[in-house]
């Protein structure tokens, strides 16, 4: 079980490696192909479809959560049971969401506003259509992959990821010089998705053994589900609030070209976001069976710092860059026209940085079920989110919108949930801010040398701007090695390095 949680770690920072690298080169031609306009109409659509995703529930969540209490009893008979009933609700979920699509659709003059030319409205509805039958039949899918995750399949699961980012572009990129424009980039989206999720379906029934039992839908253990999943359901909408609603709000007061400033900046903040929960997802078996098993505190404050180190020194290696070397970036990689996309992402990946440290904290709270009080927290900082966004999007477009969403974030993750942590979760975050500031005196010399290059070079080409980006690189892991990590942090990179300049016959 290690090696799936080593190997299937290695492969999704394999994964997100080839997904930033294929991202440059693709991103750029996308643009281009697709227009500023075209983009934002994409990006637009994309945000509305999105909230058919809510009636997932948080039922995948609590699948892994009861999965796992089955699974540590070897209870086989209420494993096959629980399969059975979560694929026809989510069958039944996956039909509703068709529904509630097809009334997006007729009604889509009215949910998109009055900014957008016939055209527009025309190429929306098509492109809504497809997005609508690509989350449907996603939802029955949900209970296969979420059985891959709860047997700790990581392997495959990573190697599946793998491939969608490798072949995505690959698909979408002929679709795009053929002219097919945005249209011809979800089809091809779509067929993927569908190839990936039969995968999935054979690999459980193939190599897994998975069983289904329709025999007895349990009511009252669907009740205690809903229960639990119902503060997940809200978590739900408050992520989408949080990180769709501003691109919804921009599209209404100023159309398709504001929404692709933003929608670019989302994009830069999805890759943030994923480096985080790419090391997080690994251990949300663990954190299951931990609470099951012991339940304590100590181990879990313990596993919850030494995934959150990693976690930030990763985090301040790429906003630090960022900060330095952003702009040029943006302006080099998406055109000029996107230079405003610099501050917006700024104002996304800053505030965020703190919850994302603290990933593994939230499925602590889901293995306790004592996810509720995050919950409220986070309905309260969506609202706030809404509130300060719609007068700030009107007078400062995109950059609003994305300030309206710092504000609201630093409240909410950096003073209520940490208080609620310590307080309430029994996770000790004196010892864990603690070991947080022990690494922050070697980001110092790294800032320092990035304030130098920004007031006396010119970054005006790609390859000044790859050589002082592989500079301020090395001073970093040098400086973080030296004076930010702990051994458990360096033996994870020391021990497979060792491993490979042993196979090669290096340093023996």
């Amino acid at each position: 079980m290690l090696n799936q949680l080593k190997t299937g770690a290695a492969l999704t920072y394999i994964s997100l490696g080839l997904g930033y690298i294929i991202s440059i080169v693709y991103t750029p031609v996308m643009l281009r192909l697709l227009g500023q306009s075209e983009y934002g109409l994409y990006n637009l659509v994309a945000s509305v479809v999105s909230y058919l995703g809510l009636f997932n529930f948080g039922f995948g969540s609590a699948y892994i959560r009861y999965y796992s209490y089955y699974k540590a009893e070897d209870n086989c008979k209420d494993i096959a049971n629980l399969n059975g009933m979560f694929l026809i609700i989510f069958s039944i979920i996956g039909f509703i969401a068709i529904v509630a699509g097809t009334v997006l659709i007729i009604n889509i003059d009215l949910v998109l506003g009055h900014q957008l030319t016939r055209q527009e409205i025309t190429t929306a509805s098509i492109l809504m259509t497809i997005m609508t039958f690509n989350i449907a039949i996603s939802f029955p899918n949900v209970v296969f992959n979420s059985n891959i995750i709860a047997n700790e399949n990581f392997v495959f699961q990573k190697t599946i990821e793998l491939i969608r980012t490798v072949v995505n572009p690959f698909l979408i990129l002929p679709v795009l010089f053929l002219g097919y424009g945005s249209i011809g980039m979800v089809v091809a989206t779509t067929s993927l998705n569908v190839a990936i999720q039969i995968t999935n379906i054979i690999f459980c029934f193939k190599k897994l053994n998975m069983k289904f039992s329709f025999q007895q839908f349990d009511i009252s253990l669907m009740k205690e589900i809903t229960i639990f999943s119902s503060y997940l359901f809200i978590n739900m909408i408050i992520d989408q609030i949080n990180w769709n609603v501003d691109k919804f709000i921009l599209g209404r007061f100023h159309g398709t070209v504001a929404v692709a400033l933003y929608g670019l900046g989302a994009l830069i903040n999805t890759y943030y976001l994923s480096l985080s929960v790419a090391i997080s997802n690994v251990f949300i078996p663990r954190v299951n069976r931990m609470v099951v098993t012991k339940n304590d505190n100590k181990d879990l404050t313990e596993l919850f710092i030494r995934v959150g180190r990693i976690q930030f020194i990763i985090l301040s290696l790429i906003s630090s860059g960022f900060i330095f070397f952003g702009q040029p970036f943006i302006s080099m990689w998406a055109g000029n026209d996107y230079k405003d996309t610099y501050f917006i992402t700024l104002l996304l990946i800053i505030p965020v940085t703190i919850p994302l440290i603290q990933n593994i904290g939230i499925e602590i709270q889901k293995a306790k079920n004592i996810h509720q009080f995050r919950t409220w927290v986070y309905l309260f900082i969506a609202v706030a989110n809404i509130l300060i966004s719609i007068p700030m999007v009107k007078s400062h477009e995109g950059i609003g919108a994305a300030l309206g969403t710092a504000i609201s974030l630093i409240i909410g993750n950096v003073i209520i949930m940490n208080w609620y942590y310590h307080k309430k979760v029994g996770l000790n975050m004196r010892e864990f801010w603690g070991q947080i500031i022990r690494i922050v005196p070697a980001l110092f010399p790294p800032i320092f040398i990035g304030i130098l290059m920004i007031l006396f070079i010119d970054i005006d080409n790609f390859k000044m701007f790859l050589l002082l980006g592989l500079i301020y690189i090395i001073v970093f892991s040098i400086f973080m090695w030296f004076f930010g990590m702990n051994q458990y942090e360096k033996n994870l990179i020391r021990k497979p390095a060792r491993k490979v300049f042993n196979r090669f016959g290096i340093f023996r």
